[in-house]
Protein backbone atom coordinates (compact mmCIF):
# COMPACT_ATOMS: atom_id res chain seq x y z
CA UNK A 1 0.00 0.00 0.00
CA UNK A 2 1.32 3.15 -1.22
CA UNK A 3 0.70 6.62 -0.38
CA UNK A 4 -0.88 7.51 -3.99
CA UNK A 5 -3.34 4.50 -3.22
CA UNK A 6 -4.82 6.73 -0.13
CA UNK A 7 -5.08 10.23 -2.20
CA UNK A 8 -6.30 8.23 -4.80
CA UNK A 9 -9.29 7.00 -2.60
CA UNK A 10 -9.56 10.23 -0.70
CA UNK A 11 -10.54 11.54 -3.98
CA UNK A 12 -12.87 8.95 -5.18
CA UNK A 13 -14.19 9.12 -2.05
CA UNK A 14 -15.22 12.83 -1.82
CA UNK A 15 -15.94 12.99 -5.70
CA UNK A 16 -18.23 10.40 -4.99
CA UNK A 17 -17.47 9.37 -8.69
CA UNK A 18 -14.07 7.58 -10.80
CA UNK A 19 -14.90 9.91 -13.43
CA UNK A 20 -15.10 12.94 -11.91
CA UNK A 21 -12.32 12.03 -9.41
CA UNK A 22 -10.00 11.27 -12.47
CA UNK A 23 -11.13 13.76 -14.28
CA UNK A 24 -11.01 17.19 -12.11
CA UNK A 25 -9.21 16.09 -9.07
CA UNK A 26 -6.48 13.66 -9.99
CA UNK A 27 -6.26 14.58 -13.68
CA UNK A 28 -5.22 10.90 -14.55
CA UNK A 29 -7.62 8.20 -17.01
CA UNK A 30 -10.52 7.02 -15.22
CA UNK A 31 -9.45 3.16 -16.18
CA UNK A 32 -6.29 3.53 -14.47
CA UNK A 33 -8.07 4.92 -11.57
CA UNK A 34 -10.11 1.79 -11.51
CA UNK A 35 -7.08 -0.26 -11.32
CA UNK A 36 -5.23 1.51 -8.59
CA UNK A 37 -9.02 1.74 -6.50
CA UNK A 38 -9.03 -2.29 -7.38
CA UNK A 39 -4.99 -2.75 -5.90
CA UNK A 40 -5.93 -1.26 -3.00
CA UNK A 41 -8.84 -3.19 -2.43
CA UNK A 42 -6.45 -6.49 -2.87
CA UNK A 43 -4.07 -5.06 -0.24
CA UNK A 44 -6.55 -4.12 2.52
CA UNK A 45 -8.55 -7.38 1.73
CA UNK A 46 -12.03 -6.45 1.58
CA UNK A 47 -14.50 -4.03 -0.86
CA UNK A 48 -14.36 -0.89 -0.30
CA UNK A 49 -16.68 1.16 -2.34
CA UNK A 50 -20.23 -0.08 -4.61
CA UNK A 51 -19.64 1.05 -8.18
CA UNK A 52 -22.74 2.04 -10.42
CA UNK A 53 -23.95 4.09 -13.62
CA UNK A 54 -24.64 6.79 -10.54
CA UNK A 55 -20.80 7.27 -9.46
CA UNK A 56 -19.77 5.22 -5.82
CA UNK A 57 -21.25 4.63 -2.64
CA UNK A 58 -18.37 3.90 0.03
CA UNK A 59 -19.09 0.10 1.90
CA UNK A 60 -18.94 0.37 5.92
CA UNK A 61 -15.41 -0.74 5.51
CA UNK A 62 -14.75 1.88 2.82
CA UNK A 63 -15.76 4.64 5.37
CA UNK A 64 -13.85 3.24 8.37
CA UNK A 65 -10.77 3.16 6.14
CA UNK A 66 -11.45 6.74 4.75
CA UNK A 67 -10.83 8.34 8.22
CA UNK A 68 -7.82 6.37 8.60
CA UNK A 69 -6.60 7.29 4.76
CA UNK A 70 -7.21 10.90 5.86
CA UNK A 71 -5.11 10.92 8.77
CA UNK A 72 -2.61 8.77 6.98
CA UNK A 73 -2.05 11.71 4.51
CA UNK A 74 -2.23 14.26 7.17
CA UNK A 75 0.65 12.87 9.23
CA UNK A 76 2.86 12.28 5.97
CA UNK A 77 2.63 16.15 5.03
CA UNK A 78 3.58 17.08 8.58
CA UNK A 79 6.24 14.93 8.33
CA UNK A 80 7.41 16.27 4.90
CA UNK A 81 6.76 19.72 6.16
CA UNK A 82 8.81 19.01 9.42
CA UNK A 83 11.79 17.57 7.54
CA UNK A 84 11.69 20.40 4.79
CA UNK A 85 11.63 23.29 7.43
CA UNK A 86 14.68 21.50 9.50
CA UNK A 87 16.35 21.13 6.52
CA UNK A 88 16.31 24.66 5.20
CA UNK A 89 17.25 26.65 7.59
CA UNK A 90 20.76 27.00 10.21
CA UNK A 91 18.23 28.65 12.52
CA UNK A 92 15.27 27.21 14.33
CA UNK A 93 11.90 28.21 13.36
CA UNK A 94 9.07 29.47 14.83
CA UNK A 95 6.01 29.58 12.80
CA UNK A 96 2.84 31.59 14.63
CA UNK A 97 -0.26 32.14 12.75
CA UNK A 98 -3.13 34.79 13.38
CA UNK A 99 -6.84 34.90 12.84
CA UNK A 100 -6.36 37.55 10.31
CA UNK A 101 -6.81 41.10 11.77
CA UNK A 102 -5.64 39.95 15.35
CA UNK A 103 -1.84 40.01 14.58
CA UNK A 104 -2.65 43.73 14.99
CA UNK A 105 -2.80 43.29 18.77
CA UNK A 106 -1.44 40.19 19.53
CA UNK A 107 1.54 40.12 17.51
CA UNK A 108 3.66 42.98 19.02
CA UNK A 109 2.84 40.99 22.79
CA UNK A 110 4.11 37.66 20.81
CA UNK A 111 7.36 38.87 19.96
CA UNK A 112 8.14 40.73 23.36
CA UNK A 113 7.97 37.49 24.82
CA UNK A 114 10.35 35.46 22.24
CA UNK A 115 12.48 38.76 22.85
CA UNK A 116 15.42 37.07 24.43
CA UNK A 117 15.14 33.88 21.70
CA UNK A 118 14.88 36.44 18.45
CA UNK A 119 18.73 36.78 17.77
CA UNK A 120 18.49 32.75 17.46
CA UNK A 121 15.77 31.62 15.63
CA UNK A 122 13.82 32.31 12.59
CA UNK A 123 9.83 33.46 13.32
CA UNK A 124 7.83 33.31 10.27
CA UNK A 125 3.74 34.87 10.79
CA UNK A 126 1.13 34.09 8.93
CA UNK A 127 -2.25 35.48 9.17
CA UNK A 128 -5.56 32.99 7.83
CA UNK A 129 -8.74 32.02 8.92
CA UNK A 130 -9.54 30.05 12.11
CA UNK A 131 -10.40 26.81 10.50
CA UNK A 132 -7.13 27.21 8.13
CA UNK A 133 -4.83 28.10 10.92
CA UNK A 134 -6.04 24.76 13.15
CA UNK A 135 -5.16 22.37 9.76
CA UNK A 136 -1.57 24.21 9.71
CA UNK A 137 -1.31 23.53 13.49
CA UNK A 138 -2.33 19.48 12.73
CA UNK A 139 -0.04 19.37 9.52
CA UNK A 140 2.79 20.83 11.06
CA UNK A 141 2.91 23.70 9.43
CA UNK A 142 2.47 25.84 12.58
CA UNK A 143 3.66 25.92 16.06
CA UNK A 144 1.39 27.79 17.59
CA UNK A 145 -1.32 29.98 16.31
CA UNK A 146 -4.22 32.79 17.92
CA UNK A 147 -7.42 31.28 16.50
CA UNK A 148 -10.42 30.17 17.67
CA UNK A 149 -11.91 27.16 19.39
CA UNK A 150 -12.54 24.71 16.48
CA UNK A 151 -14.34 21.45 17.11
CA UNK A 152 -13.26 18.37 16.26
CA UNK A 153 -9.40 19.20 16.59
CA UNK A 154 -8.67 16.35 19.04
CA UNK A 155 -4.77 16.86 18.00
CA UNK A 156 -4.82 20.56 19.34
CA UNK A 157 -4.67 22.20 23.04
CA UNK A 158 -6.29 25.37 23.53
CA UNK A 159 -4.85 27.75 25.88
CA UNK A 160 -7.97 30.91 26.50
CA UNK A 161 -6.36 34.63 25.91
CA UNK A 162 -9.23 36.48 26.00
CA UNK A 163 -13.05 36.75 25.56
CA UNK A 164 -13.93 39.14 23.17
CA UNK A 165 -17.89 40.48 23.24
CA UNK A 166 -19.75 41.50 20.29
CA UNK A 167 -20.64 45.19 19.19
CA UNK A 168 -22.55 46.00 16.73
CA UNK A 169 -21.16 47.19 13.08
CA UNK A 170 -23.35 49.93 11.22
CA UNK A 171 -23.36 53.35 9.12
CA UNK A 172 -22.04 55.97 10.76
CA UNK A 173 -25.20 57.89 9.45
CA UNK A 174 -27.97 54.67 10.52
CA UNK A 175 -30.84 55.79 12.48
CA UNK A 176 -29.09 53.90 15.61
CA UNK A 177 -25.05 55.46 15.38
CA UNK A 178 -26.51 58.08 17.72
CA UNK A 179 -27.56 55.21 20.90
CA UNK A 180 -24.77 54.78 23.27
CA UNK A 181 -25.73 51.22 23.49
CA UNK A 182 -28.28 49.54 21.13
CA UNK A 183 -30.96 46.69 21.89
CA UNK A 184 -31.01 43.66 20.27
CA UNK A 185 -34.26 43.80 19.01
CA UNK A 186 -33.85 47.04 17.34
CA UNK A 187 -32.07 45.34 14.97
CA UNK A 188 -34.74 43.30 14.21
CA UNK A 189 -35.66 45.06 10.72
CA UNK A 190 -32.22 45.81 9.38
CA UNK A 191 -30.47 44.27 7.10
CA UNK A 192 -28.37 41.61 8.49
CA UNK A 193 -24.65 41.07 7.43
CA UNK A 194 -23.81 37.57 8.63
CA UNK A 195 -20.24 35.44 8.67
CA UNK A 196 -20.07 32.65 6.60
CA UNK A 197 -18.79 29.14 7.04
CA UNK A 198 -15.05 30.58 6.72
CA UNK A 199 -15.83 31.51 10.52
CA UNK A 200 -17.99 28.30 12.25
CA UNK A 201 -17.25 29.59 15.75
CA UNK A 202 -18.19 33.20 15.19
CA UNK A 203 -21.59 31.97 13.31
CA UNK A 204 -22.65 29.26 16.25
CA UNK A 205 -21.95 32.63 18.75
CA UNK A 206 -24.00 34.80 16.64
CA UNK A 207 -26.70 32.23 15.73
CA UNK A 208 -27.32 31.38 19.57
CA UNK A 209 -27.32 35.38 20.71
CA UNK A 210 -30.29 35.80 18.20
CA UNK A 211 -32.07 32.88 19.09
CA UNK A 212 -31.97 33.75 23.04
CA UNK A 213 -33.16 36.90 22.32
CA UNK A 214 -35.60 35.82 20.75
CA UNK A 215 -34.83 37.42 17.38
CA UNK A 216 -35.85 35.03 13.99
CA UNK A 217 -33.53 37.28 11.28
CA UNK A 218 -32.19 35.30 8.58
CA UNK A 219 -28.90 36.96 7.10
CA UNK A 220 -29.10 38.99 4.25
CA UNK A 221 -26.23 38.36 3.53
CA UNK A 222 -22.80 36.21 4.46
CA UNK A 223 -19.44 37.93 4.46
CA UNK A 224 -15.80 35.86 4.33
CA UNK A 225 -13.65 38.65 5.90
CA UNK A 226 -13.76 42.04 8.16
CA UNK A 227 -13.30 44.28 5.01
CA UNK A 228 -15.69 42.43 3.19
CA UNK A 229 -18.25 43.14 6.21
CA UNK A 230 -17.29 46.69 6.57
CA UNK A 231 -18.04 47.11 2.66
CA UNK A 232 -21.37 45.83 2.90
CA UNK A 233 -22.29 47.25 5.81
CA UNK A 234 -21.54 50.97 4.09
CA UNK A 235 -22.78 49.75 0.54
CA UNK A 236 -26.15 47.74 1.91
CA UNK A 237 -26.62 49.89 4.56
CA UNK A 238 -26.59 46.66 7.27
CA UNK A 239 -25.79 45.91 10.06
CA UNK A 240 -23.52 43.13 11.56
CA UNK A 241 -22.33 41.45 14.94
CA UNK A 242 -18.67 41.24 15.10
CA UNK A 243 -15.99 40.72 18.02
CA UNK A 244 -15.06 43.49 19.00
CA UNK A 245 -11.46 43.11 17.52
CA UNK A 246 -12.99 44.42 14.00
CA UNK A 247 -13.03 48.32 15.46
CA UNK A 248 -9.61 48.24 14.72
CA UNK A 249 -10.98 47.98 10.77
CA UNK A 250 -13.50 50.97 11.15
CA UNK A 251 -13.76 53.07 7.54
CA UNK A 252 -15.15 56.67 8.34
CA UNK A 253 -18.30 55.64 7.15
CA UNK A 254 -18.68 52.50 9.38
CA UNK A 255 -18.75 52.77 13.62
CA UNK A 256 -19.59 50.03 16.15
CA UNK A 257 -21.64 50.31 19.27
CA UNK A 258 -21.92 48.17 22.22
CA UNK A 259 -25.16 45.93 22.23
CA UNK A 260 -27.14 46.49 25.62
CA UNK A 261 -27.49 44.04 28.42
CA UNK A 262 -24.79 41.31 28.68
CA UNK A 263 -23.26 40.90 24.97
CA UNK A 264 -22.29 37.50 23.81
CA UNK A 265 -18.66 36.45 24.10
CA UNK A 266 -16.56 34.84 21.75
CA UNK A 267 -12.69 32.94 22.82
CA UNK A 268 -9.71 33.69 21.33
CA UNK A 269 -7.13 31.30 22.19
CA UNK A 270 -3.58 29.96 21.64
CA UNK A 271 -3.43 26.47 20.00
CA UNK A 272 -0.95 24.22 19.41
CA UNK A 273 -0.28 20.87 18.71
CA UNK A 274 -0.43 18.19 21.24
CA UNK A 275 3.14 16.23 19.77
CA UNK A 276 4.78 19.50 19.38
CA UNK A 277 7.72 19.05 21.30
CA UNK A 278 9.49 22.43 20.30
CA UNK A 279 11.56 24.05 23.47
CA UNK A 280 10.99 27.15 21.47
CA UNK A 281 6.77 26.54 22.20
CA UNK A 282 7.32 25.49 25.53
CA UNK A 283 9.04 28.97 26.47
CA UNK A 284 6.39 30.76 24.29
CA UNK A 285 3.38 28.90 26.38
CA UNK A 286 5.59 29.19 29.76
CA UNK A 287 4.50 33.35 28.70
CA UNK A 288 1.29 33.15 27.75
CA UNK A 289 -0.38 34.76 31.65
CA UNK A 290 1.95 37.30 31.09
CA UNK A 291 1.13 38.08 27.74
CA UNK A 292 -2.38 38.07 28.52
CA UNK A 293 -2.04 40.08 31.61
CA UNK A 294 0.05 42.85 29.99
CA UNK A 295 -2.48 43.19 27.06
CA UNK A 296 -5.22 43.17 29.71
CA UNK A 297 -3.60 46.16 31.48
CA UNK A 298 -2.92 47.59 28.75
CA UNK A 299 -6.31 47.71 27.77
CA UNK A 300 -7.48 49.19 30.99
CA UNK A 301 -5.36 52.27 30.40
CA UNK A 302 -6.81 55.16 29.48
CA UNK A 303 -5.79 56.28 26.06
CA UNK A 304 -4.45 59.96 25.01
Amino acid sequence: MELRHLRFFVAVAEAGSLTVAAEKTLHTAQPSLSRQIRDLEYEVGVSLMNRSVHGIELTAAGRAFLDHARLALTQAEAAGEAARRAAQRTKPTFAMGFLTGQEMDWLPEAMRILHDQLPNIEVTVSSQYSPDLADDLIRGKLDVAFLRREKQMDDLTYMLVTKEPLVVVLPSDHRLASHHTIDPHAIARETLISVSEKAPVLRVVIDDYLKRSGLDIVASHEVNNLAMAMSLVASMRGVALLPAYAKNFLPRSVVSRPLKGEAPTIDLVVGYHKANTSPILKSFLAKIDDLTARKSSKARSPRT
